[in-house]
């Protein structure tokens, strides 16, 4: 764990603003949608000027069955070089929903090694709340190298988390999809998958993180994860239905300090796809 983290997982509005002459600074819209148009036309037609569009399910493990997997570190090096982006540099990502697939990008930064990314707080609403400027039309960047550097400590596979569930591993399992469908009770939006959740998971839904599309207070986090039963100073593996909503569920520990949760990246598409794996049903 990064006891002094160099820089905030968040960024508000005004600060952004202040930093748009940084030479430095790369701005990444990572807005995306469960089975909704793909966002690029959007993010097209109006972005944070200087914004280059990141598509999740482009910019991922063309070999996997499941959605958006992390693509290899060569894979995301290049893809990234090609947008302008250095591992080194100022790395602003948010989407248009405020804070929804955003820090799925930003945990991506991190696993491969970049330690100077940010979450807008707020997403594109808040920006445009201020009467901060967007702009149409992405500009051709300067190629760029990104030195990509795999850290494995912060992604879990399906063995991974085998391994908590059946205690050969300590961490707290925490799942961010909503209360009805971690018990059970409603049926996940992908076909095909069981109900549930892994023994010993708890719920924290996404949702209780956020309020008028911003992360909570510090204070107000902390009772979350409280009540979930969830405590944010221990090791955890955050799951969700495919790693998107993980990654807020990782971003809000980092608010409180602990900067290495680990997210599965298959989730609830992978466990909940295999006929082998352990499902409890019912509340934790």
């Amino acid at each position: 764990m990064t006891t002094n983290p160099p820089i905030s997982p968040l960024i508000s509005a005004e600060d952004l603003a202040a930093a748009m002459d940084a030479p430095d600074l790369k701005i990444l819209d990572a807005s995306w949608r469960l089975g909704g148009p793909n966002m690029r036309d959007s993010s097209e037609a109006a972005h944070i000027p200087g914004a280059q569009f990141f598509d999740l399910d482009v910019v991922c493990d063309p070999d996997s069955a499941l959605p958006h997997m992390l693509p290899s570190p060569q894979e995301f090096g290049a893809a990234m070089g090609a947008m302008g982006v250095r591992e080194t540099d100022h790395i602003v990502v948010y989407d248009d929903g405020g804070l929804m697939s955003a820090p799925r990008l930003w945990w991506t930064f991190r696993v491969f090694g970049a330690e100077r990314v940010q979450v807008l707080d707020g997403g594109l609403p808040a920006w445009q709340a201020m009467g901060c400027p967007v702009e149409s039309g992405f500009r051709t960047p300067a190629p760029e190298t990104f030195t990509a550097r795999y850290r494995p400590e912060l992604v879990r596979d399906y063995e991974g988390v085998l391994d908590v569930v059946t205690g050969q591993a300590a961490a707290q399992i925490v799942d961010a999809r909503p209360g009805d469908r971690f018990r059970g009770e409603a049926p996940e939006p992908r076909a095909g998958l069981r109900g549930g959740h892994m023994p010993g998971a708890r719920c924290l839904p996404m949702s209780e993180l956020y309020a008028d599309g911003r992360l909570k207070s510090p204070e107000a986090l902390r009772a979350a994860f409280a009540e979930a039963g969830v405590d944010p100073a221990q090791p955890a593996v955050t799951t969700c239905g495919s790693g998107v909503a993980a990654s807020a569920l990782a971003l809000a520990q980092a608010v409180l300090g602990r900067d290495d949760a680990a997210v599965y990246d298959g989730s609830w598409t992978d466990w909940g796809g295999r006929a082998d794996a352990p499902v409890a049903t019912g509340p934790a």
